[in-house]
């Protein structure tokens, strides 16, 4: 079992940066692909960004490519989420999650979950 904690979210401007963490609990971490997700008030949550157990894959959503970078370091048992150049489209609660289903993109492929952190960028 895995259990996560998100942190780093908060208020930032347009064209500003953040940088989310997600700390892992549990010797099992590294077993697991990993993946952010969102959700706005209103909307269904949708898939961000995910990374394979190794960190050799990473995928992204068409909407946060080439803006958000995905990363973990197994050691620290630590997944990261680097966000430039907001918008105020990607204001949402941010979520981390461990896959283990087939589809990356899919939310029932997930099986562990952290709270949510949230992030506000203001135009």
């Amino acid at each position: 079992q895995v259990q996560l904690v998100e942190s780093g979210g908060g208020l930032v401007q347009a064209g500003g940066s953040l940088r989310l963490s997600c700390a892992a609990s549990g010797r099992t971490f590294s077993r697991y692909a990993m993946g952010w997700f969102r959700q706005a008030p209103g909307k269904e949550r949708e898939f961000v960004a995910a990374i394979s157990w190794s960190g050799g894959s990473t995928y992204y959503a068409d909407s946060v490519k080439g803006r958000f970078t995905i990363s973990r370091d197994n050691v620290k048992n630590a997944v990261n989420l680097q966000m430039n150049s907001l918008r105020p489209e990607d204001t949402a609660v941010y979520y981390c999650a461990a896959r283990n289903g087939d589809r990356v993109v899919d939310v029932a492929a997930y099986a562990y979950w952290g709270q949510g952190t949230q992030v506000t960028v203001s135009s």
